[in-house]
C-alpha cells in the first residue's frame, strides 16, 4: 500500500486508472506480475507476484518514483492543488507477505476498496 504525501486526497478516478497503467508498465520492466490494483483518493493497494531475485525496495522505489513523475507531469494542475514540495507519495509504504493466504481472499479485499470505476 502506498499513501499520498500528508494523506492528501489527490487521486481522481481517471488518475487511479492511469496510475494502474503506469505501475503495470513498471512491473513488466521488472518481470513481475501486478495481479490486482485498486485505490481511493489518498492511497493505492497492489497485489504483486515477484520472484526472490527482485529486490522489493528497488521495485517499490521504481513504482513510486515513476508513477509520481508521470502523474505530476500528466495532471500537473490538479496535483499542485493537493500536493506541494515536490513530493507525491509518503516516504513510507506497507508490504506484507501472503505466501500462505488464499489468492481469492486477497483479490476480493483489494477489489472491495472504494474505487468507483
Amino acid at each position: 500500500m502506498f499513501v499520498t504525501k500528508y494523506r492528501r486526497g489527490a487521486f481522481t478516478d481517471e488518475m487511479l486508472i492511469r496510475c494502474e497503467e503506469i505501475m503495470r508498465e513498471v512491473c513488466a520492466d521488472f518481470e513481475v506480475e501486478l495481479r490486482e490494483f485498486n485505490g481511493e483518493h489518498d492511497h493505492v493497494h497492489l497485489l504483486i507476484h515477484y520472484p526472490p531475485k527482485v529486490a522489493l525496495s528497488k521495485l517499490v522505489n521504481s513504482l513510486k518514483g515513476v508513477s509520481a513523475r508521470m502523474l505530476r507531469k500528466e495532471y500537473s494542475t490538479h496535483v499542485r492543488t493537493h500536493l506541494w514540495g515536490g513530493h507525491f507519495w509518503s516516504g513510507s509504504y506497507f508490504a506484507g507477505s501472503v505466501g500462505g493466504a488464499p489468492l481469492t481472499a486477497l483479490t476480493q479485499y483489494i477489489e472491495q476498496q472504494k474505487r468507483s470505476v
